[in-house]
């Protein structure tokens, strides 16, 4: 997470006292991605003034084709608004709050007037459904062993084992 490492997901990812942890990593890699997507979005308000020259008289596109910082942050809303649509309302709000926002689980339950722990749940079930909508799952699969592959062309072996 880009926050500080002592984040409300980062505590709930981890096992204490003998007991599995509360997210898993598959769901903790969903909400850093959320995290990730929402900061490229440009929605949160700045604190701060800017003074960065790059923001001053650009144009959508810079000389070589590269994309400028607000199509990317479009693309990310467009991406936002998906994903928005395909989860349930209260997981959404959550996800946008503590991912977003920063916000605590004690927060969220007092605003929303839910009960304790509650939250909690709400978030393990939007992280569950957005880590199913990113593609990622509990278990790692694949194919058990690749090919090798090197960069040097083939050629005959200089040494061999043969004896005359």
């Amino acid at each position: 997470m880009s926050r500080d490492e002592d984040t409300g997901l980062l505590r709930l990812a981890m096992a204490r006292g003998g007991e599995p942890a509360f997210l898993a990593p598959h769901q903790l890699e969903a909400a850093q991605r959320l995290e990730r997507l929402i900061r490229r979005a440009q929605v949160m308000q700045r604190v701060t003034m800017s003074y960065s020259p790059a923001s001053v008289g650009t144009r959508n596109r810079s000389a070589n084709g590269v994309e400028t910082a607000s199509d990317s942050a479009a693309a990310a809303r467009q991406k936002l608004n998906q994903l928005a649509g395909r989860l349930p309302p209260d997981c959404w709000g959550v996800l946008l709050d503590v991912c977003g926002l920063g916000k605590g689980m004690q927060q969220i339950e007092v605003e929303r007037r839910w009960p304790r722990r509650s939250a909690k749940l709400v978030l393990r079930i939007g992280l569950d459904q957005l880590a199913d909508l990113f593609g990622l799952s509990p278990a790692a699969e694949g194919v058990q062993q690749g090919r090798a592959r090197h960069w040097l062309p083939d050629r005959p072996r200089m040494f061999t084992k043969e004896q005359p």
